[in-house]
């Protein structure tokens, strides 16, 4: 397994399903993923840095097994700001 950081860019979903499956940029490699894509799209927003493990298939695309955020997830920043208010 490899594993990539960077900035999160385009997400986009192109499956809706049970467990749907998404697109995004990282920096400007192409990733897809389908396990815990609902967890992924609450916590990860545009411009967020994540790290992300996975396996490159055979249209290079790196498919996530597993990542994480580097920092705030987007559940956190959304929580803070409703606590400040």
């Amino acid at each position: 397994m490899e594993s990539l950081n960077g900035i999160v860019g385009s997400i986009k979903i192109l499956k809706f399903s049970e467990r749907p499956l998404l697109y995004f940029k990282l920096d400007d490699q192409s990733c897809l993923i389908a396990s815990h894509s609902l967890n992924f799209m609450a916590d990860v927003e545009n411009g967020m840095r994540i790290a992300v493990a996975g396996v490159y298939n055979s249209r290079k695309q790196f498919v996530v097994k597993k990542y994480a955020v580097i920092g705030q997830t987007k559940m956190m920043m959304e929580f803070t700001s409703m606590k400040s208010m």
